[in-house]
């Protein structure tokens, strides 16, 4: 049995209420970094203990295992971990491209763990993606030659893409397919557009081990982190064997484990209706999930539910816990009622136990953190423009420049049309022309991107009624590499966002809680954000300000976990539309949109009214369009 199964109490899958739906063992961690952790304990674990000559570890790239690899780092730096015996074989590389390539899986292996511990470089195997074309066939038959020549794989690293691939094996692979070169998903590619600045620019294939090849390690682990995965992770462990979805032939796989995180994993019935796998104890949160799920099943508002909606889809017990239909019914019509507001800042002189912000004092100081120069007007417009209009003291702290999301062809725009209003020649000018004719994204460029954003932003707040002096540019470090790779965040990040939030003493503070943007930056701020909280818990106002988590720009709160819901008139959604579209750097073909191919603006308003209709269906009031809003404890 694998640590990790140690580490838990293992249950194989269909053999417990609560997993019968399941064909492969998963174990759900609460963070990434706990997961990677507990998988890079048990790969040490298993060296240390082998008693082979070699173990042979098979090893997977992309951002999922990254985790593992810095905490097989410090196992090898703090704790003596060696890897002298270690035989590694990578599962795949793009074709064709160079070793020296930064975007080749060499560089990455060797970046992110090679270069880092005592591995012998005779003993690492990578894909080859500058072989010849003609001999790829043949390579292809020498490293699988080569894994079994070593005895196969004790252990297998992978991640899953959005594709379901396990490897480069897209959908279509057959289950006992060995290594060889593939055509790549084009989803797959998008994924991979922002490493290689355009979709265009990915190659297009991409040489892999088979399905074969994996299946035939004696160990598996996979890891999904984020709610772009949910998907792919419940079919591939709850449906049936799909050539559509390659990860779900790990099913016959004897020894594998899914290492999941909370978003990942929200897709299971043993998370996403545990009442129809298992007896529930019935807290507020369950019966909230359960009675909104059952309203929208049935397409039955709240309180025209009946005891026979109840027992039909499975929520029998929840009713003879709770005493009556009637009871729950109006118990959830109030919890959701109460969510909504258009005091966003609290209603003044107001009784305020049930609503979700407090009263006093009637005029806050809030402070709106934005990842990025936008994400206040498209995630949180039509809130923003109501605390100013109820005379809150409202300031926006745009946490990065946001710089590498303004295209060189909207640069160059700018710079053409400043150089035609000059009528001498502009030295600095014709240098930034030139820079970016010879595609060199240098300082001074970064500069002119940066303020383009920040243009951008005076002009949407002007437009919301907000000073110029109310924003605050924070322009953190850990961004400002150049490059769409970040640097690790550090104490010169948070020593900015405290030295704002003691200027400011904030009564409230917004911040981003979406997750899911294609380059991790709003997690990065967050983090941050949490970090210097926890710092300034010694201040005394901090006890009195309250955060409030927003999303919009990619994924919306489930309504189960909104707590503040504001709602927006058609004229505030038109105001909201505008602001957004001060942000013209962003409007057209943005650079980083993820796999959402709606407009910012569109994407943000259409999730907005889709909210209002929601509430509408469970039988609130309805809307033209609402903000949802989630408080974090800290």
């Amino acid at each position: 049995m694998s640590d990790i199964s140690k580490s838990i109490n293992h249950k194989v899958p269909g053999r417990d209420e609560a997993t019968r739906f399941e064909k492969i063992h998963n174990v759900c961690f609460t963070s990434v970094k706990e997961g990677s952790r507990m998988v890079a304990l048990e790969i040490a674990n298993a060296i240390k203990s082998c008693s082979k000559k070699h173990y042979i570890l098979g090893l997977a790239t992309g951002s999922s295992p990254i985790g593992v690899y810095k905490e097989l780092i410090r196992l090898h730096k703090n704790e003596g971990l060696s890897f002298k015996k270690v035989i590694t074989f990578n599962l795949d590389e793009y074709f064709p491209i160079k070793k020296t390539n930064e975007k080749s899986y060499n560089s990455f292996m060797f970046n992110h763990l090679f270069s880092q511990i005592d591995i012998l470089k005779k003993n690492i195997h990578i894909p080859n993606g500058e072989i010849n074309e003609k001999d790829i066939s043949r390579y292809c038959n020498q490293y699988e030659k080569k894994i079994i020549s070593y005895g196969g794989l004790d252990f297998q690293l992978l991640g899953i893409g959005r594709t379901a691939h396990i490897g480069f094996n897209e959908p279509g692979s057959h289950k006992n397919s060995l290594t060889r070169i593939v055509n790549l998903d084009y989803i797959t590619k998008e994924d991979a557009s922002a490493e290689f600045n355009g979709i265009s620019l990915v190659p297009s294939k991409a040489i892999t081990m088979g399905i074969r090849t994996i299946l035939n390690a004696k160990r598996i682990v996979l890891l999904a982190w984020g709610h772009k995965k949910l998907k792919v992770v419940s079919k591939s462990i709850e449906g049936s064997e799909d050539r559509a979805f390659p990860a779900s032939f790990l099913q016959s796989h004897p020894n594998t484990t899914f290492i999941l995180d909370k978003e990942s994993s929200a897709g299971l019935i043993k998370f996403k209706t545990p009442w129809l796998v298992k007896d529930c104890i019935w807290d507020d949160s369950l019966k909230k999930k359960a009675i909104t799920w059952l309203s929208k099943k049935t397409n039955v508002p709240i309180l025209k539910l009946t005891k026979q909606d109840y027992n039909e889809n499975g929520l029998a017990s929840l009713v003879l816990s709770s005493g009556s239909v009637y009871d729950l019914n109006i118990w959830m019509f109030n919890k959701l009622q109460r969510t909504i507001t258009g005091w966003p800042g609290g209603k003044p002189n107001t009784e305020d136990i049930d609503r979700p912000e407090r009263a006093k004092p009637s005029k806050k100081r809030v402070i709106i953190f934005s990842p990025h120069p936008d994400d206040d007007v498209i995630s949180m417009g039509g809130t923003l423009t109501r605390l100013v209009d109820q005379g809150h003291d409202v300031h926006i702290a745009y946490q990065t420049s946001g710089n590498i999301g303004v295209s060189d062809k909207e640069v160059l725009k700018y710079l053409e049309v400043a150089q035609s209003s000059f009528s001498k020649e502009n030295r600095e000018l014709k240098k930034a022309i030139n820079s970016l004719r010879l595609k060199k994204n240098n300082n001074l460029i970064l500069d002119i991107k940066s303020a383009i954003r920040r243009s951008e932003s005076y002009a949407a707040s002007w437009y919301l009624g907000l000073e110029k002096n109310k924003l605050h540019f924070l322009n953190l470090p850990f961004y400002e590499s150049g490059k769409i790779k970040k640097k690790d965040p550090t104490s010169k990040d948070i020593k900015i966002t405290k030295n704002i939030i003691k200027e400011i003493k904030p009564h409230q503070i917004f911040a981003a809680g979406d997750l899911a943007d294609p380059h991790g930056t709003h997690r990065v701020c967050l983090n941050i954000l949490l970090l210097s909280l926890k710092e300034m818990k010694s201040e005394s106002f901090i006890n009195s300000c309250w955060l409030w988590l927003y999303r919009g720009a990619w994924e919306e709160w489930d309504i189960v976990d909104i707590e503040m819901a504001v709602p927006m008139s058609p004229s505030q959604v038109l105001q909201k539309r505008n602001a957004i579209l001060f942000h013209q750097s962003q409007k057209d073909k943005v650079m980083f949109q993820g796999e959402d191919n709606r407009e910012f603006w569109l994407r943000a308003e259409q999730r907005n009214k889709k909210n209002a209709k929601l509430y509408n269906k469970l039988g609130m009031a309805e809307y033209e369009a609402m903000e949802g809003f989630k408080r974090y404890h800290f």
